[in-house]
């Protein structure tokens, strides 16, 4: 006798840009961001998560006062 227990799967179906909303292709590059806040911040232990295609990043980080370090 054989005996089958249910078990679901969470992939990943498909990015968005959070920016733009266009979608980003699986062979593009992209940045996601995961930031817990901590407490005294205003968003106590709230999570936000974000994804940026390269075209929205590079628009974002060209606003910096202080450009990103490139290595």
């Amino acid at each position: 006798m054989r005996q089958y227990k249910k078990v679901e799967t969470t992939e990943l179906d498909k990015v968005f840009c959070n920016k733009c909303g266009k979608e980003i292709l699986r062979e593009a590059d992209f940045l996601h961001v995961e930031k817990r806040w901590g407490y005294f911040s205003g968003k106590d232990n709230e999570v936000h998560e974000f994804d940026l295609c390269e075209e929205c990043y590079d628009a974002w980080i060209s606003d910096f006062s202080i450009p990103v370090e490139k290595k």
